[in-house]
Protein backbone atom coordinates (compact mmCIF):
# COMPACT_ATOMS: atom_id res chain seq x y z
CA UNK A 1 0.00 0.00 0.00
CA UNK A 2 2.79 2.81 1.45
CA UNK A 3 4.88 1.54 -2.33
CA UNK A 4 1.21 2.74 -4.66
CA UNK A 5 1.19 5.15 -2.24
CA UNK A 6 4.67 6.59 -3.41
CA UNK A 7 4.55 6.08 -6.94
CA UNK A 8 0.85 7.80 -6.65
CA UNK A 9 2.78 10.99 -5.20
CA UNK A 10 5.51 10.64 -7.80
CA UNK A 11 3.49 10.80 -11.05
CA UNK A 12 2.58 14.30 -9.87
CA UNK A 13 4.97 17.12 -11.29
CA UNK A 14 4.70 19.22 -8.51
CA UNK A 15 6.15 16.38 -6.34
CA UNK A 16 9.43 15.14 -8.37
CA UNK A 17 10.34 18.60 -9.13
CA UNK A 18 10.26 19.01 -5.07
CA UNK A 19 12.26 16.09 -4.48
CA UNK A 20 14.81 16.90 -7.59
CA UNK A 21 15.58 20.09 -5.67
CA UNK A 22 15.67 18.57 -2.41
CA UNK A 23 18.57 16.52 -3.89
CA UNK A 24 20.14 19.20 -5.35
CA UNK A 25 20.43 21.15 -1.91
CA UNK A 26 21.30 17.73 -0.33
CA UNK A 27 24.48 17.37 -2.61
CA UNK A 28 25.43 21.04 -2.21
CA UNK A 29 25.57 20.76 1.55
CA UNK A 30 27.28 17.40 0.95
CA UNK A 31 29.82 18.86 -0.98
CA UNK A 32 30.29 22.37 0.97
CA UNK A 33 30.98 19.90 4.28
CA UNK A 34 33.80 17.76 2.33
CA UNK A 35 35.10 20.85 0.73
CA UNK A 36 38.65 20.04 1.98
CA UNK A 37 38.16 17.17 -0.70
CA UNK A 38 37.82 19.32 -3.54
CA UNK A 39 40.40 21.75 -2.59
CA UNK A 40 43.00 20.44 -4.93
CA UNK A 41 40.63 19.94 -7.78
CA UNK A 42 39.78 23.52 -7.04
CA UNK A 43 43.52 24.69 -7.07
CA UNK A 44 43.87 22.79 -10.34
CA UNK A 45 41.26 24.54 -11.92
CA UNK A 46 42.39 27.98 -11.28
CA UNK A 47 45.87 27.73 -12.12
CA UNK A 48 44.40 27.22 -15.67
CA UNK A 49 41.08 28.91 -15.86
CA UNK A 50 42.82 32.09 -17.08
CA UNK A 51 44.72 30.10 -19.58
CA UNK A 52 41.40 28.63 -20.73
CA UNK A 53 38.82 31.08 -20.00
CA UNK A 54 41.13 33.74 -22.10
CA UNK A 55 42.02 31.40 -25.01
CA UNK A 56 38.09 30.41 -25.38
CA UNK A 57 37.27 34.54 -25.63
CA UNK A 58 40.20 34.69 -28.54
CA UNK A 59 38.88 31.38 -30.29
CA UNK A 60 35.59 32.70 -30.54
CA UNK A 61 36.60 36.17 -32.35
CA UNK A 62 39.22 34.35 -34.53
CA UNK A 63 37.63 30.96 -35.09
CA UNK A 64 35.08 33.00 -37.69
CA UNK A 65 38.50 33.76 -39.63
CA UNK A 66 39.41 30.43 -39.50
CA UNK A 67 35.88 28.95 -40.64
CA UNK A 68 35.87 31.35 -43.74
CA UNK A 69 39.43 30.73 -44.04
CA UNK A 70 38.98 26.62 -44.73
CA UNK A 71 35.54 27.37 -46.82
CA UNK A 72 38.24 29.15 -48.91
CA UNK A 73 39.93 25.64 -49.32
CA UNK A 74 42.98 26.78 -46.47
CA UNK A 75 43.92 23.79 -44.74
CA UNK A 76 42.82 24.36 -40.82
CA UNK A 77 46.70 24.01 -39.58
CA UNK A 78 47.14 27.07 -42.44
CA UNK A 79 44.46 29.18 -41.49
CA UNK A 80 45.51 28.81 -37.51
CA UNK A 81 48.79 29.90 -37.85
CA UNK A 82 47.53 33.02 -40.52
CA UNK A 83 45.30 33.60 -37.44
CA UNK A 84 48.39 34.05 -35.25
CA UNK A 85 50.43 36.25 -37.62
CA UNK A 86 47.07 38.68 -37.55
CA UNK A 87 46.84 38.28 -33.64
CA UNK A 88 50.80 38.77 -33.46
CA UNK A 89 50.97 41.88 -36.31
CA UNK A 90 47.76 43.44 -33.44
CA UNK A 91 49.94 43.02 -30.78
CA UNK A 92 53.15 44.81 -32.70
CA UNK A 93 50.67 47.76 -33.03
CA UNK A 94 49.59 47.92 -30.02
CA UNK A 95 53.02 48.00 -27.97
CA UNK A 96 54.60 50.07 -30.72
CA UNK A 97 51.94 52.95 -31.12
CA UNK A 98 49.25 52.51 -28.79
CA UNK A 99 51.08 51.86 -25.54
CA UNK A 100 53.49 54.63 -25.33
CA UNK A 101 50.11 56.84 -25.93
CA UNK A 102 48.38 55.64 -23.26
CA UNK A 103 51.33 55.09 -20.48
CA UNK A 104 52.32 59.17 -21.20
CA UNK A 105 48.50 60.18 -20.64
CA UNK A 106 47.97 57.63 -17.48
CA UNK A 107 50.97 58.91 -15.97
CA UNK A 108 49.82 62.72 -16.93
CA UNK A 109 46.42 62.26 -15.21
CA UNK A 110 48.29 60.65 -11.81
CA UNK A 111 50.43 63.83 -11.86
CA UNK A 112 47.39 66.21 -12.39
CA UNK A 113 45.25 64.58 -9.55
CA UNK A 114 46.55 66.75 -6.67
CA UNK A 115 45.98 69.99 -8.94
CA UNK A 116 42.49 68.57 -10.02
CA UNK A 117 42.20 68.40 -5.91
CA UNK A 118 43.20 71.89 -5.19
CA UNK A 119 41.20 73.39 -7.85
CA UNK A 120 38.20 71.71 -6.67
CA UNK A 121 39.01 72.80 -3.17
CA UNK A 122 39.14 76.49 -4.25
CA UNK A 123 36.24 76.13 -6.41
CA UNK A 124 34.24 75.09 -3.82
CA UNK A 125 35.57 78.01 -1.42
CA UNK A 126 34.57 80.15 -3.83
CA UNK A 127 31.29 78.89 -3.99
CA UNK A 128 30.53 78.97 -0.66
CA UNK A 129 31.61 82.73 -0.37
CA UNK A 130 28.84 83.63 -2.68
CA UNK A 131 26.50 81.74 -0.79
CA UNK A 132 24.28 84.05 2.01
CA UNK A 133 22.13 81.00 3.25
CA UNK A 134 23.26 77.76 3.12
CA UNK A 135 21.27 75.17 5.25
CA UNK A 136 23.60 73.88 8.14
CA UNK A 137 23.00 70.17 7.18
CA UNK A 138 24.18 70.58 3.57
CA UNK A 139 27.06 72.63 4.31
CA UNK A 140 28.36 70.68 6.84
CA UNK A 141 28.04 67.86 4.54
CA UNK A 142 29.82 69.31 1.89
CA UNK A 143 32.16 70.22 4.02
CA UNK A 144 33.21 66.99 5.70
CA UNK A 145 32.94 65.56 1.72
CA UNK A 146 35.38 68.19 1.08
CA UNK A 147 37.68 67.93 3.97
CA UNK A 148 38.00 64.20 2.95
CA UNK A 149 38.51 64.86 -0.86
CA UNK A 150 42.40 64.30 -0.99
CA UNK A 151 41.54 60.96 0.78
CA UNK A 152 38.90 59.70 -1.49
CA UNK A 153 40.94 60.89 -4.61
CA UNK A 154 43.71 59.05 -3.32
CA UNK A 155 41.49 56.00 -2.63
CA UNK A 156 39.96 56.10 -6.28
CA UNK A 157 43.72 56.91 -8.04
CA UNK A 158 44.42 53.52 -5.78
CA UNK A 159 41.67 51.38 -7.16
CA UNK A 160 42.30 52.57 -10.51
CA UNK A 161 46.04 51.38 -10.21
CA UNK A 162 44.85 48.66 -8.78
CA UNK A 163 42.75 47.25 -11.78
CA UNK A 164 45.63 47.62 -13.62
CA UNK A 165 47.83 46.25 -11.63
CA UNK A 166 45.36 43.12 -11.33
CA UNK A 167 45.37 43.35 -15.65
CA UNK A 168 48.85 43.27 -16.19
CA UNK A 169 48.85 39.91 -13.43
CA UNK A 170 46.22 39.08 -15.54
CA UNK A 171 48.51 39.44 -18.72
CA UNK A 172 51.22 38.17 -17.14
CA UNK A 173 49.20 34.35 -17.09
CA UNK A 174 48.75 35.09 -20.35
CA UNK A 175 51.79 32.75 -21.88
CA UNK A 176 49.98 29.70 -21.62
CA UNK A 177 47.18 30.94 -23.58
CA UNK A 178 48.60 30.70 -27.41
CA UNK A 179 48.86 27.02 -26.99
CA UNK A 180 45.27 26.53 -25.50
CA UNK A 181 44.23 28.79 -28.33
CA UNK A 182 46.04 26.74 -31.40
CA UNK A 183 44.28 23.35 -30.53
CA UNK A 184 41.44 25.10 -30.11
CA UNK A 185 41.45 26.74 -33.51
CA UNK A 186 43.27 23.56 -35.10
CA UNK A 187 41.04 20.50 -33.48
CA UNK A 188 38.52 22.22 -31.70
CA UNK A 189 35.71 20.76 -33.79
CA UNK A 190 37.07 17.51 -33.04
CA UNK A 191 35.64 17.30 -29.48
CA UNK A 192 32.08 16.94 -29.97
CA UNK A 193 31.92 14.12 -32.29
CA UNK A 194 35.08 12.32 -30.45
CA UNK A 195 32.90 12.33 -27.02
CA UNK A 196 29.75 11.48 -28.75
CA UNK A 197 31.29 8.32 -29.15
CA UNK A 198 31.28 7.27 -26.16
CA UNK A 199 27.68 7.91 -25.78
CA UNK A 200 24.33 5.58 -27.09
CA UNK A 201 22.75 7.67 -30.39
CA UNK A 202 20.15 9.25 -28.67
CA UNK A 203 22.41 10.73 -25.80
CA UNK A 204 25.04 11.52 -28.31
CA UNK A 205 22.17 13.73 -30.62
CA UNK A 206 21.36 15.16 -27.29
CA UNK A 207 24.78 16.57 -26.17
CA UNK A 208 25.29 17.38 -29.70
CA UNK A 209 22.31 19.83 -29.27
CA UNK A 210 23.85 20.88 -25.73
CA UNK A 211 27.17 22.14 -27.19
CA UNK A 212 25.73 23.37 -30.35
CA UNK A 213 23.38 25.77 -27.72
CA UNK A 214 26.05 26.49 -25.74
CA UNK A 215 28.23 27.67 -28.59
CA UNK A 216 25.99 30.10 -30.08
CA UNK A 217 24.83 31.39 -27.03
CA UNK A 218 29.10 32.19 -26.20
CA UNK A 219 29.48 33.30 -30.04
CA UNK A 220 26.84 35.77 -30.24
CA UNK A 221 27.98 37.16 -26.81
CA UNK A 222 31.47 37.20 -27.49
CA UNK A 223 31.80 38.25 -30.70
CA UNK A 224 28.72 40.56 -30.61
CA UNK A 225 30.29 42.33 -27.45
CA UNK A 226 33.61 42.46 -28.77
CA UNK A 227 32.22 44.25 -32.04
CA UNK A 228 29.77 46.90 -30.20
CA UNK A 229 32.98 47.69 -27.61
CA UNK A 230 34.86 48.25 -30.72
CA UNK A 231 32.88 50.49 -32.55
CA UNK A 232 32.30 52.29 -29.22
CA UNK A 233 35.63 52.81 -28.37
CA UNK A 234 36.06 54.34 -31.82
CA UNK A 235 33.13 56.35 -31.67
CA UNK A 236 34.62 57.50 -28.35
CA UNK A 237 37.70 58.18 -29.52
CA UNK A 238 36.74 60.49 -32.69
CA UNK A 239 34.58 62.49 -30.09
CA UNK A 240 37.48 63.59 -27.58
CA UNK A 241 39.26 63.92 -30.15
CA UNK A 242 36.88 66.43 -31.69
CA UNK A 243 36.06 68.40 -28.57
CA UNK A 244 39.80 68.56 -27.38
CA UNK A 245 39.47 66.95 -24.62
CA UNK A 246 42.92 65.74 -22.57
CA UNK A 247 44.13 62.15 -22.21
CA UNK A 248 41.24 61.48 -25.23
CA UNK A 249 42.88 57.76 -26.25
CA UNK A 250 43.31 56.57 -22.69
CA UNK A 251 39.36 57.28 -21.83
CA UNK A 252 38.25 56.09 -24.72
CA UNK A 253 40.02 52.50 -24.40
CA UNK A 254 38.89 52.86 -20.84
CA UNK A 255 35.23 53.09 -22.34
CA UNK A 256 35.91 50.60 -24.76
CA UNK A 257 36.35 48.30 -21.72
CA UNK A 258 33.47 49.46 -19.34
CA UNK A 259 31.68 48.71 -22.52
CA UNK A 260 31.61 45.02 -21.72
CA UNK A 261 29.97 45.74 -18.62
CA UNK A 262 26.09 45.78 -19.70
CA UNK A 263 23.88 48.72 -18.52
CA UNK A 264 26.11 49.93 -15.79
CA UNK A 265 29.41 49.78 -18.27
CA UNK A 266 28.69 53.49 -20.66
CA UNK A 267 27.94 55.16 -16.72
CA UNK A 268 30.93 53.84 -15.28
CA UNK A 269 33.03 54.89 -18.33
CA UNK A 270 31.70 58.31 -18.19
CA UNK A 271 32.96 59.58 -14.83
CA UNK A 272 36.49 59.95 -15.71
CA UNK A 273 35.89 61.76 -18.61
CA UNK A 274 33.62 64.25 -17.28
CA UNK A 275 35.57 64.64 -14.72
CA UNK A 276 38.76 65.11 -16.34
CA UNK A 277 36.77 67.67 -19.02
CA UNK A 278 35.38 69.31 -15.88
CA UNK A 279 39.13 70.50 -14.49
CA UNK A 280 39.90 70.98 -18.25
CA UNK A 281 37.14 73.28 -18.73
CA UNK A 282 34.05 73.34 -17.24
CA UNK A 283 32.37 73.39 -20.50
CA UNK A 284 34.02 70.09 -21.68
CA UNK A 285 32.65 67.98 -19.09
CA UNK A 286 29.09 69.07 -20.73
CA UNK A 287 30.52 68.23 -24.51
CA UNK A 288 31.64 65.00 -22.98
CA UNK A 289 28.78 64.30 -21.72
CA UNK A 290 27.58 64.55 -25.50
CA UNK A 291 29.91 62.95 -27.19
CA UNK A 292 28.82 59.74 -24.72
CA UNK A 293 24.98 60.53 -24.91
CA UNK A 294 25.49 60.19 -28.69
CA UNK A 295 28.05 57.10 -28.71
CA UNK A 296 25.35 55.50 -26.71
CA UNK A 297 22.77 55.73 -28.25
CA UNK A 298 24.44 55.15 -31.47
CA UNK A 299 25.13 51.46 -29.95
CA UNK A 300 21.85 50.74 -28.73
CA UNK A 301 20.06 51.86 -31.87
CA UNK A 302 22.04 50.72 -34.87
CA UNK A 303 24.84 49.17 -33.79
CA UNK A 304 23.85 46.96 -30.83
CA UNK A 305 20.53 45.55 -32.71
CA UNK A 306 22.46 44.43 -35.83
CA UNK A 307 25.10 43.01 -34.24
CA UNK A 308 23.95 41.06 -31.34
CA UNK A 309 19.97 41.39 -31.49
CA UNK A 310 18.59 39.19 -29.15
CA UNK A 311 20.90 36.38 -29.02
CA UNK A 312 20.97 36.07 -24.79
CA UNK A 313 17.22 36.66 -24.12
CA UNK A 314 18.06 38.05 -20.72
CA UNK A 315 15.68 40.50 -18.72
CA UNK A 316 17.13 43.49 -17.91
CA UNK A 317 16.19 43.15 -14.50
CA UNK A 318 18.16 39.99 -14.27
CA UNK A 319 20.99 41.75 -15.80
CA UNK A 320 21.24 44.54 -13.01
CA UNK A 321 20.69 41.87 -10.14
CA UNK A 322 23.69 39.75 -12.08
CA UNK A 323 26.23 42.66 -11.95
CA UNK A 324 25.37 44.16 -9.00
CA UNK A 325 25.53 40.56 -6.94
CA UNK A 326 28.68 39.71 -9.21
CA UNK A 327 30.53 43.10 -8.66
CA UNK A 328 30.37 42.32 -4.90
CA UNK A 329 31.35 38.87 -4.86
CA UNK A 330 34.42 38.94 -7.76
CA UNK A 331 35.10 42.32 -8.21
CA UNK A 332 35.67 43.40 -11.85
CA UNK A 333 36.17 39.89 -13.05
CA UNK A 334 32.87 39.17 -11.36
CA UNK A 335 31.17 41.98 -13.78
CA UNK A 336 32.43 40.96 -17.17
CA UNK A 337 32.17 36.91 -16.98
CA UNK A 338 28.57 36.79 -15.11
CA UNK A 339 26.38 37.53 -18.05
CA UNK A 340 27.73 35.06 -20.44
CA UNK A 341 28.11 32.65 -17.35
CA UNK A 342 24.58 32.65 -16.41
CA UNK A 343 23.65 32.83 -20.35
CA UNK A 344 25.29 29.15 -20.75
CA UNK A 345 23.82 28.02 -17.07
CA UNK A 346 20.50 28.93 -18.62
CA UNK A 347 20.70 27.28 -21.83
CA UNK A 348 22.13 23.85 -19.96
CA UNK A 349 19.44 23.99 -17.87
CA UNK A 350 16.62 24.33 -20.68
CA UNK A 351 18.46 21.88 -22.37
CA UNK A 352 17.83 19.31 -19.82
CA UNK A 353 14.15 20.43 -18.83
CA UNK A 354 13.37 19.78 -21.86
CA UNK A 355 14.95 16.83 -22.99
CA UNK A 356 13.11 15.49 -19.48
CA UNK A 357 9.99 16.95 -20.33
CA UNK A 358 9.55 14.90 -23.85
CA UNK A 359 10.17 12.00 -22.05
CA UNK A 360 7.58 12.65 -19.13
CA UNK A 361 3.93 10.74 -20.08
CA UNK A 362 0.76 13.06 -20.20
CA UNK A 363 -0.36 14.23 -17.08
CA UNK A 364 -3.32 13.11 -15.77
CA UNK A 365 -5.22 16.18 -14.85
CA UNK A 366 -7.01 14.61 -11.59
CA UNK A 367 -3.89 14.08 -10.14
CA UNK A 368 -3.52 17.49 -9.58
Amino acid sequence: MTVKVVAFLFEKKSIRILVTLILIFTLIYLVSITRFIFEPVGAYLTAIAVPIIGAGIIFYITNPIVNWLEKKKVPRFAGTLIVFLLILLIITIIINFVAPVVQRQFSNFVESVPKMVDNAEKLFEMWQENQNIIPPQFENTIQNVMDNFSQYAERITASIIGVIGQIFSFVFAFFLIPFFLFFMLKDGYKFVPFVSNFLSPSKAKSFKKLTANINHTLASFIQGQFIVSLCVGIMLYIGYLIIGLDYSLSLALFGLVMNFIPFLGPFLSAIPAIIVGFFQDPILAVWATVVMVVAQQIESNLISPNVMGRALSIHPLTVITLILAAGGIAGFLGLLFVIPAYAVVKTIIAHFYHEWEKKQPEEDPDLF
